[in-house]
């Protein structure tokens, strides 16, 4: 399928979403400034991540770190701590890291174009369309999961989404729709459509003003369009935490590169291949890592929890050991683990499953 090259095509597309979009808009912060900072921010923390979740912790960060001077000088971890509960990690470690760029790279201001804003960390065509259409007024079209869907049904494209080679295509269509006179307003309502009108299940066709245009409506095609590829089934991958406490002190560690929940907090741990743990291997565990049983140690019930992630499932199973006397610093070292009491652990950042158990079996709040 091709597409005439010039916006007037479809001069109708745009107009109807500048009909629609004042009179539908949600009212969000961040649609109340040409700040590069606080809409880079506010698209950050939505990707992946719905509005309503996302809003409190915008509110967050723009209260915490007013200017990315303030974000660039926080320490990681107290950033981290911030994003707890959003999940998609790597998304707050480049956030930090591309801040830190912008105040030592560009004097704290952020490049002023498309082209610019793409030599930034974590800054994909996506959030840099964004940022050169709402902070500068450029004409680049945004290209989302919501403008893929509305491209797909009112056009008729039948090019997977979760293809590679098939964003050329949809970008090529934008780009001829997008008006130089209105490119901010534009990416807003089309992005806006998408989010409450034309949505993935049940869309509001019936009351819709570009009904009589759309390909999929007028084919009877809402349900199949746009055309998604499944992903590989999640793997399920089994942690075995040994929870280790003396008296108020619980022994947690920072986890390393290369794995999920880079740079939070958790416990010692054992990955095995299976749900089950033999009462000897924790028996074992503990001892290698310098650590006695406590004389008095009841035998506690082990808790189990699961967390979904977007392609594996933890099932992981906590094990409380009461220590007789702290472990030893070299074995401490060892295995990077340190002594926290609940109020310092409060403080760190962790996934969601830990702050789950935290809270729900140990009575910390997380």
């Amino acid at each position: 399928m091709t597409f005439p090259q010039t916006p007037s095509s479809h001069p109708w597309f745009a107009a109807a979403l500048l009909n629609w979009y004042p009179r539908h808009r949600r009212d969000l912060p961040w649609r109340h400034t040409r700040d590069p900072y606080a809409i880079w921010l506010s698209e950050v923390i939505l990707q992946q991540t719905r509005v309503k979740q996302g809003l409190p912790y915008y509110l967050n960060f723009i209260t915490s770190y007013p200017t990315v001077h303030e974000l660039a000088a926080a320490p990681q971890d107290e950033v981290l701590r911030h994003w707890q509960g959003l999940g998609y990690y790597s998304r707050a470690r480049n956030m930090h890291h591309t801040a830190q760029q912008v105040v030592q790279e560009f004097g704290g201001t952020f490049p002023g174009s498309y082209e610019g804003l793409l030599k930034l960390r974590g800054v994909g065509q996506y959030t840099a369309a964004a940022i050169a259409s709402f902070a500068y007024d450029e004409q680049v079209a945004v290209l989302d999961g919501n403008v893929y869907r509305v491209l797909a049904r009112m056009f008729g494209l039948t090019q997977d989404i979760a293809a590679p080679a098939s964003r050329k295509v949809f970008q090529q269509l934008a780009d001829t729709l997008i008006p130089a006179a209105q490119p901010a307003e534009f990416n807003q309502a089309i992005m806006e459509f998408g989010a409450i009108q034309c949505t993935p299940v049940k869309p509001d066709c019936l009351f819709c003003p570009l009904q009589s245009q759309c390909y999929a409506f007028q084919h009877g095609m809402v349900q199949e369009l746009p055309v998604k590829s499944k992903a590989k089934a999640a793997r399920t991958r089994y942690f075995h935490y040994l929870v280790l406490r003396h008296e108020d002190t619980l022994y947690m560690r920072k986890r390393g590169p290369k794995d999920i929940w880079e740079g939070l907090y958790d416990f010692a741990l054992h990955e095995a291949e299976t749900a089950e743990l033999p009462a000897q291997q924790v028996v074992d565990a503990v001892e290698l890592l310098g650590g006695r049983f406590a004389a008095n140690q009841v035998e506690e019930p082990v808790r189990s929890l699961r967390h979904v992630l977007s392609h594996q499932k933890v099932e992981a199973r906590f094990h409380l050991v009461q220590l007789a006397e702290p472990l030893p610093p070299p074995a401490l070292a060892k295995a990077g683990l340190v002594a926290y009491r609940a109020a310092a652990i409060e403080e760190l950042p962790k996934p969601v499953l830990i702050t789950n158990y935290l809270s729900k079996y140990l009575g910390v709040e997380a």
